[in-house]
């Protein structure tokens, strides 16, 4: 293959790479919102944190099903069995099987613990109850019937996790 040709087949295959990756990334992203009653099927009754097993709240459950078949899950735990300091970071279970970005925060996959507190915060927590991060949460004054928890697609092509009327923004 002469010089020439050489550079345009390997610039033709870079564009295609390219172009492949890309919709690679895109059909990563693109998934199937679950319900509580899809979420239910496949979550367990009861999770550990902080040196303890709670009880699940199945019917307060929501999650995403990528395209490449990866989940990112939450369900809200009874957590009266914990201390008030624990329990006021810790509202429901969250299950990341791919890295995720939370409000700008790179999140590992993996399990953690995930509450909306005081001072307009959300706060993600390891299973041992260490703080990984805090961002805002917005308050969605327009949502018509709230839930305790719920997770919706927006127009950017992102997931909102809610509960009630507030939520954070997460995204592959």
């Amino acid at each position: 293959m002469k010089a020439g040709m050489l550079g345009k087949w390997a610039a033709g295959a870079a564009l295609a790479l390219a172009m492949t990756a890309g919709s690679l990334c895109a059909a990563a992203q693109d998934g199937t919102v679950l319900k509580a009653d899809d979420a239910r099927k496949i979550l367990p009754p009861s999770v550990y944190y902080k040196a303890q097993s709670a009880p699940t709240q199945l019917r307060n459950s929501g999650g995403v099903k990528f395209a490449d078949g990866y989940y990112v899950l939450a369900m809200m735990v009874d957590t009266s069995g914990y201390s008030s300091d624990v329990a006021t970071k810790y509202q429901a279970y969250f299950i990341a099987e791919v890295p995720i970005k939370i409000g700008g925060h790179e999140l590992a996959a993996g399990i953690y613990g995930i509450g909306f507190i005081a001072d307009n915060k959300f706060v993600v927590t390891d299973v041992g109850a260490h703080e990984l991060f805090t961002v805002n949460y917005i308050t969605d004054e327009a949502m018509k019937r709230p839930v305790p928890l719920q997770v919706t697609k927006d127009e950017a092509g992102s997931y909102r996790l809610y509960t009630g009327r507030k939520y954070v923004t997460f995204s592959r």
